[in-house]
């Protein structure tokens, strides 16, 4: 123990944190199992040392930020099964039709209380759009607005929605535009409040996999949009061709197809260990090499739109209401215990510090199809 805490509080001095200092982003270790932990696992380590109270620290947020500044990740030298998961994402379908459902099972179908609690009211879990709106339910409804202006939206037009998560953007769309919406998600949890908030609306919400066209799309029907908010991250890599096909099958020729994702600058096996473990199993972050190599000879890239620098403030809302709802989100299930607490305070907090250290982006594409040329102009 005493070798790798002498390597981590060289580390730490490195990046500006203190071992039991004094600063709000300061750690102060409470159990020497943490430097091994550490050392061997990286992130997961960290998290799960977080979890299990062998640490903790003022600014979480704030320390893993320095951390991330400094790159102290690629400077330590993982062991822990860092190799056997990469492996296993590059020659596993992680997110085939039977894994893809883990997620739903494992986070969105944790509880439609809970949700309530930690979102606004349209039930949105994804980037807001901060642009003239000084709440958290305003800047939703703009990121909602923002879509169906971008998909050029008109009363009348049919639009298939893949990821629909609890209804949002139906509902928003349904009412203020006038359209017609199908959307799919395999959240069982997701389906049954959505289909109670678009009751009396034009929406036909199926829970399923988007490749169950099936169910959802029995006649081969063609949308005039497609849309798909916050369900690329569940894709996965050995997929987004195959999607982007589907896509491409369902929608007219001269439709539009947005995709509003969380996306990486680096093309990478695996985005995090500890959210892979226990937030978002078999997730992935596409890089813009991955989604352009998929949408080749496809689509054509009509308009593209990183607002990255809105996702901190977004989470910083979700975290705010996570811990001031605590005590009512207790009441729901014995599973809302203290290690669940702080396993979700690690995923909000780490969120954050990684938003903020530019590691992950967020963006907005719009594609039509490749030969049929339009005629579009981006909006904000």
């Amino acid at each position: 123990m005493g070798k790798s805490k002498k390597i981590l509080a060289d580390f730490f001095e490195s990046a500006g944190i203190g071992l039991n200092g004094d600063n709000p982003w300061d750690i102060q270790v409470h159990d020497g199992r943490f430097y091994d932990r550490f050392l061997s696992q990286g992130e997961l380590g960290l998290g799960e040392a977080y979890m299990a109270h062998w640490w903790e620290c003022d600014q979480v947020d704030e320390f893993i930020y320095r951390l991330l500044q400094a790159k102290i990740h690629a400077q330590l030298k993982e062991r822990g099964g860092l190799l056997l998961h990469i492996l296993r994402a590059k020659f596993l379908n992680l997110q085939n039709v039977v894994r893809a459902r883990v997620v739903a099972d494992t986070h969105y179908n944790l509880s439609n209380a809970f949700y309530q609690l930690v979102l606004d009211e349209s039930m949105a879990y994804s980037c807001a759009y901060w642009k003239d709106a000084d709440s958290l339910s305003q800047a939703q409804r703009n990121k909602y607005d923002l879509v169906c202006r971008k998909l050029n939206l008109s009363e009348g037009d049919h639009v298939l929605e893949h990821g629909m998560g609890w209804g949002g953007f139906a509902k928003y769309a349904t009412e203020n535009y006038g359209c017609n919406i199908v959307g799919v998600t395999n959240s069982s949890r997701q389906i049954e409040y959505a289909k109670e908030l678009c009751k009396d609306l034009p929406v036909a919400a199926y829970c399923c996999d988007y490749r169950d066209q099936h169910i959802y799309n029995p006649d081969n029907r063609k949308f005039d949009k497609i849309v798909s908010i916050g369900m690329c991250e569940h894709v996965g890599p050995k997929n987004y061709r195959g999607w982007f096909e589907i896509v491409n099958m369902q929608l007219k020729d001269d439709g539009l197809f947005l995709l509003h994702t969380i996306g990486s600058d680096v093309s990478v096996a695996i985005n995090s260990r500890f959210n892979q473990k226990y937030i978002f199993p078999n997730s992935h972050a596409a890089s813009l090499k991955q989604l352009s190599s998929a949408a080749e000879s496809i689509f054509s890239l009509q308009d593209f739109h990183n607002f990255s620098h809105y996702y901190l403030r977004t989470v910083q809302e979700w975290e705010a209401n996570f811990t001031a709802n605590w005590d009512k989100i207790q009441q729901l299930d014995p599973k809302f215990d203290d290690t669940f607490y702080r396993m979700w305070e690690f995923y909000l907090l780490g969120g954050m510090a990684v938003v903020k250290a530019r590691r992950l982006s967020l963006w907005q594409m719009v594609f039509s199809k490749i030969g049929f040329p339009i005629e579009y102009e981006g909006v904000r």
